[in-house]
Order: structure tokens, then sequence, then C-alpha cells
């Protein structure tokens, strides 16, 4: 199935790009998030017309998002869980435990933005966690994990 791209997707191309893709990928995914739309005579004329106000919410998106990144670089965040023997955690700390400590903060986050590259957090300590605001803007943070008193 033949697509036009509304926004940038990684690993599949940018604004206005059309490439092909598996009907479900786009059925399922890609038109239904409003990322891409069919390639057809009438939405590519569509698309032609509304070119330049996708390029600008594609820009102000990336300027946004990259202020949020120079927020969040001195950003550490502390989490205070209860613990069992051995510092291990009763439960765990995922990314929506970090998204509402870095809201809490005065920085808007999604738990879709943390990325756990080995998953939940399970013992105390300090871990550097990947933020993706942006499919151009990526960040770390600092999270102390440490006992609840």
């Amino acid at each position: 199935m033949e697509i036009i791209l509304l926004e940038k997707v990684v690993n599949l191309g940018g604004l206005g790009d059309r490439v092909k893709v598996k009907p479900g990928y786009a059925r399922n995914f890609l038109i239904p998030k409003g990322k891409a739309t069919q390639a057809t005579v009438a939405n590519l004329a569509r698309f032609e017309a509304r070119r330049a106000e996708l390029e600008r919410v594609a820009a102000d998106g990336l300027t946004k998002a990259k202020a949020r990144a120079e927020q969040l670089a001195e950003l550490i965040v502390t989490l205070s869980v209860k613990t069992g023997n051995e510092g291990r955690l009763f439960g765990s700390v995922g990314a929506a435990d970090i998204a509402d400590a870095v809201s809490a903060a005065g920085i808007d986050l999604q738990k879709n933005e943390v990325r756990l590259s080995t998953g939940s957090i399970r013992q105390i300590g300090e871990y550097d966690v990947d933020l993706h605001l942006h499919s151009e803007v990526k960040t770390q943070i600092r999270v102390n994990v440490i006992a609840e008193t």
C-alpha cells in the first residue's frame, strides 16, 4: 500500500515522503494515529495544500522538544520506595513512576517518552534513564531510587 507521510516516522521517512508499507501497518497504525494518509490523487492534492501548515507544526514540535530537553538535562529525580532486605524493592519503578515524578517537578513528561533499556528498576541505586522527546530529540536524566524511611 502506498501512503504519504504527514510527519517524520522513524525508519520510514520524513514529512511528505511517499512510501510503500504493508497494508496492515498503514491501516492499523499509521493512518489512525494521523501519521500518514493513503496516496490517492485527492489526498495528494490535499496534502500539498496543507504542506506549509504541517511543516510549521513539525518545526514547532521540534523546538518545544529541544526546550524540554534543555530543562531535563540537569534534572535529578529522587524516588523513595519501600524496600526489603539487600536493597530489593517491593514491586518496581517503571516508566509511569518516572514520568509522574518528572511531571511533579514541573516539566511535562509522558510515560511513552521514557525508555527503560533494562526493564523496570528493581534495586536501590542511581540510574541513567533515556528519554525520547521527539524523533530527533533524545536526552538522559538521572534517577535516584532510595529506601523509604
